[in-house]
């Protein structure tokens, strides 16, 4: 408001700041069964205080942990410069952005921005590393008109997601854009927050014991203004009041109103000094409060200890029903997140491995690399790119030990079945074979047991009389009851050559020199 002396000032008082939230959640009109408009879903996300969790919750749990990204064709240069790259787009980011408007509203959109490449034309991937990219996010008001989706039973697209979309008149390429929804589409299902016949907010269904939830605050905040009252029972006055004995009673009511830790208060043995009993609508409340967060949780489709803020009392690592309930919805939240992973994934993939990069790559590993082209070399990491998401219920380290027990008991057994029917080269390999066991457990085997392989195969066990000879004395007569095997000798042997290693792995491999008749 301007002023005679050419000041200006804003008045706030009834500007109605911050009462979008109260205007429509605290309104007649919406009952159960109401459907959300675009605003309305804006204004409970941007204001419920569970307008957030329920959104963006879910998808920050599925992407708490950072994917598992091998190249089984290539070196760790191939899989690092892939991972530098996604970094540097931001794609977990722009993924969470997507993931969280379509939540939000029932649908949302990303799209690939090349500079100098209209939004119409599809962008060469093999130009994609000299083009400077960004990815922009949008709403359903941001598209609305081009995701509405065709409601005709006989179109090829019925209740499909079209090939593109369009923004502000301009239409964006089917390959260069991906759009996501929150649920499948219904047929003849309107959705008004998305403009479409598409997708669900997350909202609709719990939008009315949403509602309820603000008239919870309303009460905690009652609850908490009335909490510090105190009630002050004075002794009754004469039936003639007058002045001083008024005055009187005020200053007793000043006096403990002022009182503190400390002071010392007194009263006539017939007053009484107490606080406003809220007992029973600790029950209550609580009650209630607890029941409205168990709806809009099982209304968004949701486990409630989300919403409720509960911890785990066993943790995640101890695979509690409730742990695993919560694990799999994350899991689901994955799954759903693919698409958008796949599209990052290839744009990642073509800006990271480079000519440039390949050309650095050979000089590095030219017996591996050398004569070979750069698209082989690339198909070849495409093809044996993998990703995996980790286990969000991890296993405490004792059942991790005990797994461990039962696969080196299994090793043990292995040998001892399979080495006394093996030539010397296929024991080398079993040794090997062992060894590698053994060394992937980086808990119990801390220091890698290595094998020389060559060595084992071409090692022979002592013979008897050998070991007469080398000792000075005469070799002992063969003993026809005693077998083949005692002929042949079965002599073990003090060692292995360059063998290193202690611990449960050295009877393995002394069990392996073990010789008999058939090996011979």
């Amino acid at each position: 408001m301007g002023s005679s002396d050419g000041t200006a000032s804003v008045s706030v008082g009834n500007s109605g700041l911050g009462t979008a939230l109260m205007n429509i959640l605290l309104a007649d009109e919406i009952q159960p069964g109401f459907d959300p408009s675009y605003q309305l879903c804006k204004d409970i996300y941007l204001y419920h205080p569970l307008g957030l969790k329920m959104t963006e919750w879910p998808i920050r749990m599925a992407q708490s942990q950072p994917r598992e990204v091998t190249v089984q064709n290539g070196p760790d240069r191939v899989r690092d410069a892939f991972v530098d790259e996604w970094c540097a787009l931001k794609a977990e980011d722009v993924i969470f952005q997507v993931a969280t408007l379509a939540r939000v509203y029932g649908i949302a959109s990303v799209a690939l921005i090349a500079e100098g490449v209209p939004t119409y034309r599809p962008v060469d991937l093999k130009e994609l590393p000299n083009l400077s990219v960004s990815f922009n996010v949008y709403d359903p008001l941001n598209t609305s008109g081009s995701l509405v989706l065709n409601q005709n039973p006989g179109a090829p697209d019925f209740m499909k997601s079209p090939g593109g979309i369009t923004v502000q008149g301009q239409r964006v390429h089917p390959s260069r854009c991906v759009v996501h929804m929150n649920e499948q589409p219904i047929y003849i299902a309107f959705t008004t927050s998305a403009f479409g016949f598409v997708g669900r907010s997350v909202y609709q269904r719990a939008l009315f014991p949403m509602k309820s939830f603000i008239k919870t605050m309303l009460t905690d905040e009652m609850i908490a203004t009335k909490a510090g009252l105190l009630i002050m029972k004075l002794k009754p006055a004469g039936s003639i009041v007058n002045a001083a004995m008024q005055a009187l009673a005020g200053v007793k009511r000043t006096l403990l109103k002022g009182a503190a830790t400390g002071n010392v208060l007194s009263v006539n043995n017939e007053e009484a000094v107490e606080s406003l009993n809220l007992q029973n609508i600790d029950g209550a409340g609580g009650f209630a409060r607890k029941n409205i967060l168990e709806n809009i949780a099982s209304a968004a489709d949701m486990p409630a200890k989300i919403l409720n803020a509960e911890t785990f009392a066993e943790g995640f690592g101890e695979g509690t029903e409730d742990a695993k309930y919560v694990a799999k919805y994350v899991d689901r939240m994955r799954r759903e997140l693919e698409p958008l992973y796949a599209f990052f994934t290839t744009v990642a993939q073509y800006r990271a491995w480079t000519p440039r990069f390949y050309a650095d790559l050979q000089r590095e590993f030219p017996d591996q690399y050398g004569r070979k082209p750069y698209r082989q070399a690339f198909y070849e990491w495409v093809n044996s790119f993998e990703t995996k998401w980790p286990n969000l219920l991890t296993e405490p380290d004792s059942e991790k030990s005990e797994a461990e027990k039962v696969r080196h008991e299994m090793v043990v057994k292995t040998i001892e079945v399979m080495a006394p029917l093996m030539d010397p080269e296929n024991k080398a390999n079993l040794l090997a074979w062992a060894a590698d066991v053994l060394n992937s457990n980086k808990m119990m085997v801390p220091t890698p047991l290595e094998i020389d392989v060559d060595a084992l195969r071409e090692w022979q066990p002592p013979t008897p009389e050998l070991a007469a000879e080398e000792q000075g004395d005469e070799p002992e007569a063969p003993n026809p009851g005693r077998g083949d095997r005692a002929n042949t000798g079965a002599a073990l042997p003090r060692f292995l050559p360059r063998h290193r290693g202690k611990g449960p792995t050295h009877e393995v491999v002394r069990m392996i020199g073990r010789d008999n008749s058939t090996t011979r």
